[in-house]
């Protein structure tokens, strides 16, 4: 086990415990890892509701309601798709905050304009404005991985 992103998801785990909030994720790139981190936590139920995998457009619209024209224009890897994934993961869920990524770990799938490394993340909390930041890391697709999982547990901010 990873015991840097074992140790944050904790961290993470008590502060929202604190707070008596529950968190969601909707993950594409990490493919689940960040939700395999938070319930790697003894309790985590008391805290973690749900984590949604759309790895597939199609399932970002299912699951999650990402409006087809958002993907169509800005396509998956965006901060409009990364919002609506974060908003969608919340109000398909009981959490009061959220977490959702989206990028390119390679080592294929990147462009000039969209190259691999290109990572979006976002937080979202029930009636607060929507964090979102853009990424580019390096290294190989693990490493991209791992670095989104812990720039996406590191982000949570519970006022």
């Amino acid at each position: 086990m990873d015991n840097e992103l074992f140790e944050l998801a904790q961290q993470l785990g008590q502060l929202l415990k604190s707070k008596e909030k529950k968190i969601a994720t909707a993950e594409s790139c990490t493919g689940g890892w960040i939700s395999q981190m938070i319930t790697e936590v003894p309790g985590s139920s008391e805290w973690f509701d749900r984590g949604f995998v759309t790895y597939s457009n199609a399932a970002k619209v299912q699951m999650l309601g990402v409006n087809p024209e958002t993907l169509d224009s800005s396509g998956a890897v965006s901060a409009q798709t990364v919002t609506e994934m974060v908003n969608g993961a919340l109000a398909h869920s009981d959490a009061d905050c959220a977490i959702a990524v989206t990028g390119i770990a390679g080592p294929s799938g990147g462009s000039a304009e969209k190259p691999v490394g290109i990572v979006f993340i976002a937080w979202a909390y029930k009636n607060q404005d929507t964090k979102v930041v853009q990424t580019k890391l390096t290294g190989n697709r693990h490493q991209i991985r791992r670095q989104t999982v812990k720039i996406a547990l590191e982000g949570v901010e519970l006022g």
